[in-house]
């Protein structure tokens, strides 16, 4: 077995890991790329964001079919084939798994499947492979991911109880299924299977679903669920479960203790993610973790080790794919001897509801917590003519800026393709933009990035589309 060298080692071929990689070749290093797994993508592309908003496309056209009469069409017969659609899904997974390996080929990056793991400060060892047994670096990009966080009595059997990345490759839509978790994993797998046909019951711990995000934004996601035949068991834990004729039966309990029991054909357990650092060998290169077990890393990525960098979910939170890409861009650049560092000063967020939840910037409390005067304002999608030519008019942008500048702090919105306009509100709050700017800049008309201009208006006090009280 071969023991080699390269100038720069990347762990792990997620989102973080294959644009650092890409990155630090563009700018003239040997570069090796090593994922444990046989494809390229991590688990973003083959088991979470991508196939879930494929499943989630696919049941909103599934579900539309319900209401087309509504709109004059009138639909007599139509069916689901889970395994047609499950096709259609991997199908898009294999071309972008198959476009990350051709660009790697062409930026002459050496890929290996196997694991590394840590020999010391400058050296992995590599398993799983029959050709290299070593790999020695001169500079090192940890970007190994993050994996589901089991809980007490309810194992991964990956039979009855299933992680996420389980329940995307189920071979028949179940009839009941117990959601452990009421986040944006939860909800939005939730809404999948509600809209596919299963009955579904969600058990989140706190008094309300996607607990990180601010109420009134979550409200209208909570409103919806029920039309999908989700059932929300709020302020309740999961004790145990018990298998009864091939289902489950979980046992659960509210905060007053009272206990009920909920019979699933599945328990998808949903409760959040860790990083993935316990099987690198750490401990031999001396990398230092914080208290919550993440890898230490300053703004421009580095570790307390000269040489080693690490990006992505492993260094905390937020857990999003396009901040572990920012990262790795930046680590391979300062590898290469350029000054970049992680100066953003905000990172968007979306769930992909029904409807979809997106923010970025300042809360409300946020906001005042840091001394700044705000002003709120509000416009609701009721009042969009896009929105009401789509069907969709449920939710809301709302926008936090400093009263007397107007300067914008942070936008928050929940409703129609939220997930597309989120970022026209981000380049706003990068460029240090006030609300004048975007309700003085023509949208066009009609169009749902239309209420970004409008909801500005509104925290101005000079809405034209609904009536509100001079400010």
């Amino acid at each position: 077995m071969e023991e080699v060298t390269t100038e720069v080692l990347v762990i792990g071929a997620g989102p973080g890991g294959y644009v650092s990689a890409i990155r630090a070749a563009q700018l003239g290093k040997k570069v090796i790329l090593i994922d444990k797994d046989s494809k390229l993508g991590g688990v973003c592309l083959n088991t979470g964001c991508i196939p879930t908003k494929a499943m989630i496309h696919a049941s909103d056209y599934y579900y539309t079919l319900k209401k087309a009469a509504t709109m004059g069409i009138i639909i007599k017969d139509y069916s689901l084939d889970l395994q047609k659609m499950r096709e259609w899904k991997d199908g898009i997974l294999a071309k972008l798994e198959r476009g990350i390996a051709g660009l790697c080929k062409s930026n002459g990056i050496t890929v290996i499947h196997g694991t590394a793991k840590f020999e010391s400060q400058t050296k992995v060892l590599v398993e799983g492979t029959p050709d290299i047994s070593s790999i020695t670096f001169q500079n090192c990009i940890i970007a190994t991911g993050s994996s589901s966080i089991e809980i007490p009595g309810f194992h991964y059997d990956k039979r009855i109880v299933l992680s996420s990345e389980e329940a995307l490759e189920l071979h028949e839509i179940p009839k009941s299924i117990v959601i452990i978790g009421g986040g944006y994993i939860g909800t939005e797998l939730g809404t999948v299977f509600g809209k596919l046909g299963s009955y579904v019951s969600i058990i989140e711990a706190t008094e309300n679903l996607i607990p990180v995000i601010e109420h009134d934004l979550v409200q209208p996601v909570t409103n919806k669920l029920s039309e999908f035949n989700v059932k929300i068991y709020f302020s309740s834990k999961a004790v145990s479960y018990e298998e009864k004729d091939g289902k489950a039966i979980v046992k659960i309990q509210d905060k007053d203790g009272k206990e009920q029991y909920l019979e699933g054909d599945k328990v998808l357990v949903v409760v959040g993610r860790k990083p993935n650092t316990k099987e690198v060998g750490l401990e031999k290169a001396g990398i230092a973790l914080n208290e919550k077990g993440f890898i230490k890393v300053d703004k421009q990525m580095k570790t307390n080790v000269p040489g080693i960098f690490a990006i992505g979910d492993v260094v905390g939170q937020p857990m999003l794919a396009h901040k572990a890409s920012r990262e790795g861009k930046i680590a391979a650049e300062v590898i290469c001897g350029m000054n970049s560092k992680f100066d953003n000063k905000v990172i968007p967020f979306v769930v992909f509801n029904d409807p979809e939840i997106a923010s970025v910037g300042l809360t409300e409390a946020q906001a005042k917590e840091k001394g700044f005067d705000v002003i709120i304002g509000k416009f609701p999608f009721s009042a969009l003519g896009r929105a009401l030519t789509l069907n969709k008019t449920d939710g809301f942008v709302k926008y936090v800026a400093e009263k007397d500048t107007g300067l914008i702090l942070g936008v928050h919105a929940v409703g129609p393709s939220t997930s597309d306009i989120i970022s026209e509100a981000t380049l706003a709050i990068e460029m240090g933009a006030k609300l004048e700017d975007i309700a003085s800049t023509i949208h066009p008309h009609p169009t749902l990035p239309e209420s970004l201009m409008e909801a500005a208006e509104v925290t101005m006090g000079k809405a034209i589309h609904i009536f509100s009280p001079k400010k």
